[in-house]
């Protein structure tokens, strides 16, 4: 299936391994107005469902905004860089290979998220997003690239 349209990067998210597990801020609620959606929208870690990050208007931004799948890979390689994996055994993929791998996923209309721990136990999170999302078609883009 041949998928057309953008990517957005959001996060990273940096925080501990408990508040990341508290799955209700990371939910939108059933209607946008609702107290449910709004703590979810002014939420910064990475939603259940990978496409609800386009939800968050907020977050979005033209830097983070790419047409060209090479330049999105390279922000998630930015990130990666900025925020050390632990080496817990030895990753089972180089970064280059997963990289190589999530350009394939990009390319083909899935989101792509990563989480992982750092050496000082925090957890990482990020996400490139496609848009318009397969998944989730009903949601508008919140940053529409430039032209």
């Amino acid at each position: 299936m041949r998928w057309e349209g953008h990517w957005h990067g959001f996060g990273p998210w940096v925080g501990s391994r408990a508040d990341f597990a508290k799955e209700g801020p990371r939910r939108p609620g059933a209607d946008l107005g609702d107290a449910e959606t709004q703590i979810f929208l002014a939420n910064t870690m990475t939603p259940v469902l990978t496409g609800h990050w386009l939800l968050r208007r907020n977050q979005a931004a033209a830097e983070r905004t790419w047409t060209d799948v090479a330049d999105a890979t390279a922000w998630m390689r930015q990130v990666r860089e900025a925020n050390p994996a632990a080496g817990f055994g030895g990753p089972l993929l180089t970064v280059q290979e997963r990289i190589e791998r999530q350009r394939t996923s990009l390319v083909l209309g899935s989101d792509v998220a990563w989480g992982y721990y750092t050496p000082a136990f925090s957890y990482v999170s990020f996400a490139a997003v496609c848009c318009p999302n397969r998944f989730l078609p009903g949601i508008v883009c919140p940053s529409p690239p430039r032209t």
